[in-house]
C-alpha cells in the first residue's frame, strides 16, 4: 500500500510563506518515477489542481499560483514539496498530495491565510 503524508500547513498572514511536504512511503512508489500533484479544496468549492511535477522534472501550475508557488521533489527523501510565497486569503484551503498512478491521496493539511 502506498501512503502519502502531508505536513507544513498552518496559519499565515497575507504575503507570508509556507512550505508543504508530502512524504511517500510503501510499495515501490518513488517520487522520481511518477508524476506527483498538489491539489487544494476551499470550503464550499470543488477540489482544484494546483501544481504538478512530472517524471522528467518539468512542472506546471494553475494560473492563480504561477510565479508564487513552486513544486519540487527530493528523491533521496522520497518527498514532494510545495513552496508557497506571497500567500493570499484566497489560497486558504486544505492541500492534498496525490500520486495518479496509484490513485492515492494524502489526508490533507490545512492552510489558512488571514490577518
Amino acid at each position: 500500500q502506498v501512503r502519502l503524508e502531508e505536513s507544513g500547513g498552518g496559519l499565515v498572514q497575507p504575503g507570508g510563506s509556507l512550505r508543504l511536504s508530502c512524504v511517500v512511503s510503501g510499495s515501490r512508489a518513488t517520487v522520481a518515477a511518477y508524476e506527483m500533484r498538489w491539489w487544494r479544496q476551499a470550503p464550499g468549492k470543488q477540489r482544484e489542481l494546483v501544481a504538478r511535477i512530472f517524471r522528467g522534472g518539468s512542472t506546471n501550475y494553475t494560473d492563480s499560483v504561477k510565479g508564487r508557488f513552486t513544486i519540487s521533489r527530493d528523491n533521496a527523501k522520497n518527498t514532494v514539496f510545495l513552496q508557497m510565497n506571497s500567500l493570499r486569503p484566497e489560497d486558504t484551503a486544505v492541500y492534498y498530495c496525490y500520486i495518479p498512478v496509484y490513485t492515492t491521496w494524502g489526508q490533507g493539511t490545512q492552510v489558512t491565510v488571514s490577518s
